[in-house]
């Protein structure tokens, strides 16, 4: 039987392969150009993502330490808090900040001592999961700026 914790980290790995799949072919304009979402760019796609990532990151080693608390959070006050903070910064921080939130938080599951499942939950909904409600908005915006208009 394989170790839940693994399942995940491969599960995390197949998204975060389709995504970057998605978005390193773009060029920086493509990244930056409104159209995910009425509002959002893929530039602020990734600093959603890196921002959900640092939280569970920081949750993760909470529970590490003991300090965990079971907090229930208004998302869609949470995501325009992070929208709000994240909209003027440039791509290149925005990917760095993607690339070290992740790696960060992969890191803070390996050294759970246990997979609880606060932990599993956090991780899955930071990663896997929450991929997998994004990737159709990207796949959508992808191709409508990648493939030729048709007349």
């Amino acid at each position: 039987m394989t170790d839940r914790r693994s399942e995940l980290l491969r599960q995390e790995d197949e998204g975060w392969a389709r995504v970057r799949a998605l978005i390193d072919p773009l060029t920086p304009d493509q990244r930056t150009r409104p159209g995910v979402t009425p509002t959002w760019s893929v530039k602020d796609l990734m600093a959603h993502l890196a921002s959900w990532w640092a939280e569970a990151n920081a949750e993760l080693e909470r529970m590490r330490f003991g300090t965990y608390r079971l907090e229930r959070r208004d998302i869609d006050e949470v995501n325009q808090r992070f929208y709000e903070a994240n909209r003027d910064v440039d791509l290149e921080t925005v990917t760095a900040e993607l690339y070290a939130a992740r790696n960060k938080a992969l890191d803070a599951l390996w050294k759970l001592p246990e997979l609880t499942p606060h932990a599993e939950e956090w991780f899955a909904e930071s990663g896997p999961l929450h991929y997998g409600e994004h990737i159709p908005d990207l796949e959508r915006f992808v191709k409508s700026v990648t493939e030729p208009a048709t007349r």
